[in-house]
C-alpha cells in the first residue's frame, strides 16, 4: 500500500452561487496540491450549498452544474471528491458526490439515505441512490458516503463488507449544542467496530438559520482520533497516510459549551449580514442583558465600525439603563446615540384618545412604546442600509413576552434559539474574554421597563423555573401532566404552556435567527396557529 496525503477542505459555500463555489473548489484543490496532497475532499453539495431549498428545483440548475464541471475539469494531478446535484436522464435528481481526476469523472455516488426530519427536507428534492461507489487509488481502496448514510448502520456495514480501507464521508451537518463531540464519539466506535478508517468532512458557515460548525475529523480503524479540525473556521487540513496508517495530528482542544455556542452565533451573524449584502447592523441598546449580549456578538462578528446602537428611553427607563448602555457602547467603540421617544409615544396616545377615552392603561400602552422603538430602528435601517438585529431570546418568544412590530422587528434575531438562562451564561463567558458588558447588566433583575418599577418576574416565573418548563415542553415534547409530575407547580405549568400555545401567531411572524437546539422555532417546531388541541395530557 502506497503512502499518500489527503486534504480535508472544510469549505464554506455561497448558497446557490455555483460559479463562485466552483472557482473556490478549484483554488482550494490547487492549494492542497501545492502542499503535496494526492486527494482533496469537499463537503456535501459543496457546488451549490446546503440547504439550497427550492433552488434545487430551478430548471437551469443542470446547465449551471454542467458548466461548473467544465471548469472543474481543468484541475490536474489531484483527485477531487465533491458534492453536487446529479440529474439523471429520466428526470430524477440526486444528492451526489463526484470523484474526478485530470478532467475525468471516475465515479458518481448518489446518497442512499435521505433525511426528512428536523431541518431536513431532502425527500422533497432528491431521489435515493441504491449503489455504493468504490475507487482504488495509490493501492488504497476508498468508499464514499454522504452525511446521513454514515448514521445508517446497514449502509456502512454493506460498504465495509466490500473490503474498503477508508470511507470518505461528505457532510453538511448543522450545529446543535454538543453535536461536534457526539459525532466523534459515535463514529469512533463505528470505525473500530467495522475496522475502517473514517474521513468526516463537514461544511462550515452560516446559512439563514442554520449554523455549520465544520469540526471535521478523521478516525482510524481502532477508533483513534487522527485529526480534529477547528470549529467555525474555513481551512484545508493535510493528513499523511504512511506505512499503512494515518499519522495523527494533535487535535484541536474541544470548546466549552458556552464557547461553542458563542462562536456559532458570531459566525451565523457574520455570514448572514455579509451574504445578505447589508452595510452593517443597527440595534436598540436598552441597558438590559439581551441587547448587551447581542451588541457584543455583533461587534465580534463584524467589527465596531459596522455596528450602530441606539438607546431610546421613555418615562419608565431607569437612569442606570442609560448609563449601562452608554458605558457598553463606549467600551466597544460603536456608533451610539440616545434618542428619547416621549414625543412619539405621546403623539400616539393623543391620536388614539378619541378611541381609548379614559380606559385604564394596560399592555396596549406598553406595546406602543416598543412599536415606537421598532419604527425608529426600521427608519434608520431603510435610510442607511444597516440590518436591524432583533434582541429577543427564546424564553420570551416562547411565551409571547415580546411585541409584534415592536421589539420583534428586524432582519436577524441573534438570540432567537437561546433561552434566557443561557443568555446570562453567554454574557459571563464573553466577559471572561474581556469585560465588555457592565456587571450590573448581568446581575440586576431583568425588566422590559414599559411601566413603573416593572420586573420580568412580575409576569413570568423565575427564569430558571420558566426555562426548565419550556425545555420539557418544547425540546422534549413532554405533556403538561408529565411536567407537573416532575414537581413543578401545577398553576405555573398550566400558565406557561397556555402562553406557549397561544403565541404561535407571534412566532410565525418572527425574525429568522440562528439555530443551536434540536427544536428551534421555525423549521423544526411547526404547529398550526389556530387549533383545538388540549394541553392537559
Amino acid at each position: 500500500m502506497k503512502n499518500f496525503k489527503i486534504a480535508l477542505a472544510q469549505f464554506s459555500p455561497d448558497n446557490g452561487n455555483i460559479e463562485h463555489n466552483a472557482q473556490k473548489i478549484i483554488a482550494q484543490a490547487n492549494h492542497a496540491k501545492q502542499q503535496g496532497a494526492d486527494l482533496v475532499i469537499f463537503p456535501e453539495l459543496s457546488l451549490i450549498g446546503y440547504c439550497a431549498e427550492d433552488l434545487f428545483l430551478r430548471p437551469s440548475l443542470q446547465k449551471r452544474t454542467e458548466h461548473a464541471f467544465t471548469e472543474l475539469k481543468t484541475v490536474k494531478d489531484i483527485v477531487m471528491v465533491f458534492g453536487f446535484v446529479q440529474h439523471s436522464p429520466d428526470g430524477q435528481r440526486y444528492n451526489a458526490a463526484a470523484v474526478m481526476k485530470d478532467g475525468e469523472v471516475l465515479g458518481i455516488y448518489n446518497k442512499q439515505n435521505l433525511p426528512n426530519y428536523g431541518v431536513f427536507d431532502e425527500k422533497r428534492y432528491f431521489s435515493a441512490g441504491h449503489q455504493h461507489l468504490i475507487f482504488e487509488y495509490l493501492e488504497h481502496k476508498f468508499g464514499v458516503l454522504i452525511c446521513e448514510d454514515v448514521w445508517n448502520i446497514n449502509t456502512v456495514q454493506q460498504l465495509a463488507k466490500l473490503n474498503i480501507d477508508t470511507a470518505l464521508v461528505l457532510n453538511s451537518s448543522p450545529y446543535e449544542v454538543g453535536k461536534p463531540q457526539h459525532r466523534i464519539e459515535t463514529l469512533s466506535e463505528l470505525a473500530k467496530q467495522l475496522n475502517i478508517n473514517l474521513v468526516y468532512n463537514n461544511q462550515v458557515g452560516g446559512q439563514d438559520d442554520l449554523i455549520f460548525d465544520g469540526s471535521s475529523f478523521i478516525v482510524n480503524k481502532t477508533g483513534q482520533l487522527i485529526l480534529k479540525a477547528e470549529s467555525y473556521k474555513e481551512e484545508t487540513y493535510i493528513v499523511e497516510f504512511e506505512n499503512a496508517q494515518f499519522k495523527p495530528i494533535k487535535p484541536q482542544e474541544s470548546l466549552s459549551t458556552m464557547a461553542e455556542i458563542y462562536q456559532g452565533l458570531v459566525l451565523a451573524t457574520r455570514d448572514y449580514v455579509e451574504r445578505s449584502g447589508a452595510k452593517g447592523v443597527i440595534l436598540g441598546l436598552s441597558g438590559g442583558i439581551d441587547s448587551a449580549l447581542t451588541l457584543a456578538i455583533a461587534v465580534d462578528a463584524l467589527g465596531k465600525e459596522r455596528v450602530q446602537a441606539v438607546m431610546m428611553p421613555y418615562t419608565y427607563t431607569a437612569q442606570i439603563s442609560v448609563e449601562d448602555a452608554t458605558a457598553q457602547a463606549k467600551t466597544l467603540g460603536v456608533a451610539f446615540a440616545v434618542t428619547p421617544i416621549e414625543n412619539i409615544v405621546n403623539s400616539f396616545l393623543q391620536t388614539l384618545y378619541p378611541f381609548f377615552g379614559d380606559a385604564p392603561a394596560d399592555a396596549t400602552e406598553e406595546n406602543l412604546q416598543a412599536r415606537a422603538r421598532g419604527t425608529l430602528l426600521m427608519g434608520l435601517s431603510n435610510k442607511f442600509g444597516n440590518l436591524v438585529l432583533s434582541t429577543g431570546n427564546k424564553s420570551e418568544l416562547a411565551v409571547g413576552y415580546c411585541t409584534l412590530y415592536g421589539d420583534m422587528v428586524g432582519g436577524f434575531a441573534v438570540l432567537k434559539d437561546v433561552y434566557k438562562t443561557i443568555v446570562f451564561e453567554l454574557a459571563k463567558y464573553r466577559n471572561s474574554i474581556a469585560p465588555v458588558i457592565p456587571e450590573r447588566v448581568i446581575t440586576r433583575p431583568p425588566s422590559a421597563e414599559l411601566r413603573p418599577d416593572q420586573k420580568d418576574q412580575d409576569s413570568l416565573p423565575a427564569y430558571d423555573v420558566l426555562d426548565a418548563i419550556l425545555y420539557a415542553y418544547i425540546e422534549e415534547d413532554q405533556s403538561q401532566a408529565n411536567i407537573i409530575a416532575k414537581g413543578f407547580d401545577k398553576e405555573t405549568v398550566e400558565k406557561v404552556i397556555a402562553l406557549v400555545d397561544r403565541n404561535e401567531y407571534k412566532r410565525r411572524q418572527g425574525v429568522i435567527g440562528p439555530r443551536i437546539s434540536p427544536r428551534a422555532f421555525g423549521r423544526e417546531r411547526r404547529y398550526p396557529i389556530v387549533n383545538g388541541w388540549k394541553a392537559g395530557v
